[in-house]
């Protein structure tokens, strides 16, 4: 399959199948396609080479729920919202009980009616649904007033609820794209749980290696390769891990390797083009006849390098590059930000915290918690019910949302936008770092490489997750937990 817009090769020479009881990872650094595959896959984008061939039900969580400005969308509730998700379940109930109904006509074919609805109800466990839904929308911390208007809910609530409908839904097909965005640590067990119990395929994007440790079968990265091929490997994290650090250490070596190749011969291409240039001269004692038939000879010598370097092709591409951040100039131990017994009511209990440079803070709990409600005030965006919060010197703040707005009109996708986010405020270099869920959206490499810049900045960092990779790997921060 090939997909390209414009002038731009999205997707090239992927080829794949998935069947019952598997699990796909799809993995890669931000703009490197693996959303336009899982759209390509439902079938809202079309491949300019290739093919997508679908059988069954197709359940589908994209990274956004679009909202209209003026509240208009699709579905406009709740209710809605799950009706339109849980269709398939619920029509195979109404049909199974027009055929009940219809059985006292007692003919063959209402007979094979009725048959053929009980087997479809069976295969979608259609009884369940109702449960599994009301389950899974506890579960993942959803909104479950059916009359609710979408566009009265945050992003993560619109999420969530979408999430849980499609869960409960058990379509043939799931396609999850960055599925722990917004999770809380039970939404994410309940999550854990449901791929593993799934009895059809998925195809799974996203960057919490925790969640892919525990439910993936086989990895597509879409990482740029020395062949230009997705790097499919079977097998768990660890497998995958493995043969991405081996394909990347000899793609490492033999660009080194042809570098060096390219720099012998340019130099020995120089140094015969600077031995004309400055006049060729021949031992002392050499004879005319001498110095006549071997300055010919220097000549070709020089363009037999010439010829040689210039055939010399560099095929093997630079590996990428990965995302870089600089690093901020706050002195360590520098007095940097208070807060005293703040507190907002109904969103964020009693809190206080002192920040210096350098200083690590983990913001932890339940969705509901106050963790965002606590990063605002720190940022003064939300005045506190109750306390106080004192910048002092000329600190500056700078925080991170959960979600970015598209800047100065430019789109392209969350992944994207988030690392160009990341980019600016880092760019910033302010000396206190407040950042809620930045990992949301954020490819595996991209992870990797924004925990590297926490641990080296100088500013001090307040950051607010749910992601368990990045809870395993900050285990050592100190910890503020709420709501607990």
């Amino acid at each position: 399959m090939r997909l390209a817009r414009a002038d731009r090769v999205l997707l090239e020479h992927v080829d794949l199948s998935l069947a019952p009881g598997d699990r796909l990872a799809v993995v890669g650094d931000n703009g490197r396609g693996k959303t336009t595959l899982l759209k390509a896959l439902a079938g809202t984008l079309d491949p300019d080479a290739g093919s997508v061939e679908r059988h069954g039900g197709l359940g589908v969580v994209h990274q956004e729920l679009e909202i209209g400005s003026d509240g208009s969308a699709t579905v406009r509730t709740v209710g809605e919202l799950l009706d339109e998700l849980l269709a398939r379940p619920l029509q195979a109930l109404r049909e199974l009980d027009d055929a009940a109904a219809a059985l006292v006509a007692d003919t063959a074919a209402v007979a094979q009616r009725y048959d053929a609805a009980l087997a479809q109800v069976t295969a979608l466990d259609a009884w369940d649904a109702p449960r599994r839904l009301e389950e899974a929308l506890e579960q993942v911390g959803a909104v479950t007033g059916r009359s609710q208007p979408l566009s009265a809910l945050s992003v993560g609530q619109r999420y969530r609820v979408r999430l849980a409908g499609v869960i409960a839904a058990r379509d043939d097909i799931l396609l999850l794209d960055e599925p722990t965005n917004h999770l809380d640590e039970r939404g994410l067990d309940h999550l854990s749980r449901a791929l593993r119990e799934h009895h059809g395929a998925a195809a799974i994007v996203s960057h919490d290696r925790t969640l892919l440790a525990g439910v993936a079968t086989a990895f597509l990265d879409l990482d740029p390769t020395s062949d230009d091929r997705p790097l499919l490997v079977s097998g768990g994290l660890e497998q995958w891990q493995d043969a991405r650090r081996r394909h990347r250490a000899a793609w490492e070596d033999a660009y080194r390797a042809q570098q060096e190749e390219h720099e012998r011969l340019r130099t020995r291409a120089e140094a015969a083009r600077s031995r004309l240039s400055t006049g060729w001269r021949p031992d002392k004692g050499t004879g005319k006849h001498q110095r006549q038939s071997r300055a010919p000879g220097a000549v070709r010598a020089m363009n037999e390098r010439i010829d040689r370097l210039e055939e010399h092709l560099l095929e093997v591409p630079p590996p990428p590059q990965r995302l870089r951040l600089p690093a901020a100039q706050t002195a360590a131990g520098t007095p940097l930000l208070r807060a005293d017994a703040v507190r907002v009511a109904g969103r964020l209990a009693e809190s206080t915290l002192r920040l210096e440079g350098g200083d690590r803070l983990l913001v932890v709990g339940p969705n509901g918690a106050g963790k965002t409600t606590l990063l605002r005030v720190l940022a003064g965006e939300i005045e506190p019910s109750a306390g106080s919060v004192r910048v002092l010197g000329r600190a500056r703040i700078g925080l991170l949302t959960q979600e970015d707005a598209p800047p100065g009109g430019a789109h392209g996708s969350p992944g994207e936008r988030r690392r160009r986010s990341l980019a600016g405020l880092f760019r910033e270099r302010p000396d206190v770092l407040l950042l809620d869920e930045p990992t949301n959206h954020l490819g595996v490499s991209g992870v990797e490489d924004l925990l590297t810049a926490l641990e080296l900045t100088a500013s001090a960092v307040v950051l607010a997750s749910h992601d368990r990779s990045v809870l395993r790997a900050l285990e050592h921060w100190p910890r503020l937990e709420l709501g607990g």
